[in-house]
């Protein structure tokens, strides 16, 4: 040993950098740029103006200044579901806020990640009905994941990560982050990473080992099974195993509407889509199965019809990361919680030496199934009125765009036929209000999805109705170079409310003729609206003309692409399980259900 180092005093250790002070507002860009956000949908306002002054000159965080609040959500929510990641949208308080609640409702029911951050008033004003005063977490309370008030600005960081974070974990969906003006003002040492403590969450992923063997021993004993596939599949990224998994059991598969694009309407497990305006072998074999193996779903009342006359001989096997959903509206008999990606590999690897102990036969079944494929295939009925037939036109669109691209739906009778007639190849292609049903969806979510996924070719495809809720968004897609192709299919009216008029109501056709379409005023005039807007806009009335105009709008990508698709009114969505009924009397068409369909009271 030296002399010098057995004198050495030891060092003291490294000095740590103080935490930068920033005010709240720049801690709340500061922590997007850190959570690595890239987009966000927002419109500002006084109780927001200070977060969107950092926000100028930030070079990490792209900006889209929307023309409706319900436009922000609704693109963050296209933009989640499009790419997987988290969106994004950012109101002022009072009706800033209360604009965004119909899309935080719909991510919630369709669970979606989604971020929203509102500014509130001053807290010393909180209480007083202050201007643009609103409490917008106890509004949102049954409609979030969480809600967070922020008062002050350390807590600033802390909130905006856990949002992420309970956002995007477990069963995904909407958190609220509600942040007060006095807060986005006050300066406090930005400390990152945060410390994350949510007393609570844990969400689980890997299920029980009894649990994934009981379920295998099931499936492999069964001789009429169906795998209920659900968006779940989609949230969790989970396709590839499900395809894997699928194969491994040779069961038939059918996919909610939620689901479409989970596995391949070109594989040949696929019976489709099930319930309401289900395929008839969809909709049959879930009803007649012995088993149903749920994956990602929940029952909904528009799969199940009564939900006491459904599948009355199956037992289930239920698998969902969210508790809540398993046995709660049907009992299921294998109950799985955990994350489906790894819940599908382990069922997998379980039935296959399940399979390999017992002789797996689904023949007769199958026999069954490809007899309702062949006897009720997806179809219907040309227009006799001569004006477009909106299924040739739906169909048309997905047929000369392909599965690598993007398709929005509005709600009602063109959201059923764009899940019908479009072939969906992969996840993440199509996107709907599925347990909302919200009108305007499509427009804002085309738009977040274009921002998502830039390469890709994104129809909204929509209904007079619908488009005349969120049309001004049109605008902020010009603008903002967001070139998505939009698909009027106008039959100039509510149009699902017209069929139940017709079916259920003696044909009286209460308030739902819009003045849109053939031989009205047509008011507005969606060729005239689009091109004020300074989209390439298109009237088709012709069936020869369809092919060209799609053909258009693809080649079109320097501007949005509005088509107005004359349709016929008449056209009705098929088939059908009217409400409150047994799905054993699905209709293939209007008057006619499958001849053993009459066993059930």
């Amino acid at each position: 040993m030296s002399a010098e180092s057995a004198t050495a005093v030891p060092r003291p250790p490294a000095r740590t950098a103080p935490a930068p002070v920033l005010s709240g507002a720049q801690a709340v860009v500061r922590s997007l740029d850190l959570l690595g956000v890239t987009d966000v949908f927002g419109l500002p306002g006084g109780a927001i103006m200070p977060v969107y002054d950092p926000l100028m000159d930030d070079e990490n965080v792209r900006h889209i200044l929307v023309r409706h609040e319900q436009g922000a959500g609704h693109a963050a929510e296209g933009y989640a579901a499009a790419s997987g990641r988290t969106g994004v949208a950012i109101a002022t308080s009072g009706p800033g806020a209360t604009n965004l609640v119909t899309a935080i409702a719909d991510a919630y029911m369709d669970s979606v990640p989604l971020v929203c951050i509102t500014g509130q008033v001053f807290s010393t004003l909180m209480g007083t009905d202050a201007f643009q005063e609103a409490d917008i977490v106890g509004i949102t309370m049954p409609i979030t994941k969480h809600s967070f008030l922020v008062k002050t600005a350390e807590e600033i960081p802390g909130a905006i990560a856990a949002a992420f974070e309970i956002a995007s974990t477990g069963r995904p969906g909407p958190v609220l982050v509600d942040i007060t003006k006095d807060a986005q003002q006050a300066e406090a040492p930005f400390i990152w990473p945060p410390k994350i403590d949510l007393p609570g969450y844990r969400p689980v992923t890997k299920a029980h080992g009894k649990q994934i063997q009981a379920a295998a021993h099931l499936i492999a004993n069964a001789k009429k099974p169906v795998l209920y596939v659900g968006g779940g599949v989609i949230r969790a990224k989970a396709s590839a195993e499900l395809k894997t998994f699928a194969e491994a059991t040779g069961a038939p598969l059918v996919t909610t509407l939620m689901a479409r694009g989970a596995f391949p309407d070109s594989h040949d497990q696929h019976l489709g889509m099930p319930g309401m305006h289900g395929t008839v072998p969809a909709v049959l074999a879930l009803q007649d199965s012995d088993l149903i193996v749920s994956l990602g779903a929940r029952f909904d009342d528009r799969v199940t019809g009564k939900a006491s006359l459904f599948a009355p001989n199956a037992q289930v096997v239920h698998v969902d990361i969210d508790p809540a959903e398993i046995s709660k509206i049907r009992t299921a008999d294998v109950p799985i919680v955990g994350d489906l990606k790894e819940v599908l590999v382990d069922l997998d690897a379980a039935f296959r030496q399940a399979a390999s102990e017992t002789e797996v036969d689904y023949s007769e079944w199958w026999s069954f199934l490809n007899g309702l494929r062949e006897e009720f295939p997806l179809g219907y009925t040309p227009t006799s009125d001569g004006l477009l037939s909106p299924q040739h036109v739906i169909q048309r669109i997905g047929e000369l765009t392909g599965p690598e691209g993007i398709y929005a739906a509005g709600v009602g009778q063109h959201q059923m036929w764009a899940a019908q007639f479009i072939k969906y190849e992969r996840p993440n292609a199509w996107l709907n209000s599925g347990g909302a049903g919200t009108m305007g969806y499509s427009v804002p979510a085309a738009m977040g999805a274009k921002v998502a996924e830039p390469d890709r070719v994104v129809w909204a495809i929509d209904g007079d109705g619908c488009f005349q809720m969120t049309n001004q968004e049109l605008a902020t897609c010009v603008i903002n170079d967001i070139p998505i192709k939009v698909a009027i299919i106008n039959n100039s009216s509510l149009g699902m409310v017209r069929q139940w008029q017709t079916l259920f109501f003696d044909g009286r056709h209460s308030n739902t003729d819009l003045n849109t379409g053939h031989g009205t005023r047509r008011i507005p005039d969606f060729v005239k609206l689009a091109e004020a807007y300074g989209c390439l806009a298109i009237r088709v009335e012709k069936e020869d003309e369809i092919d060209a105009a799609i053909q258009l709008a693809l080649d079109t990508n320097d501007r949005p692409v509005v088509i107005d698709f004359v349709v016929s009114a008449d056209a009705m969505v098929w088939p059908m399980v009217p409400q409150g009924v047994s799905n054993s009397y699905v209709q293939y068409a209007r008057d006619h259900s499958p001849a053993f369909a009459e066993q059930e009271d």
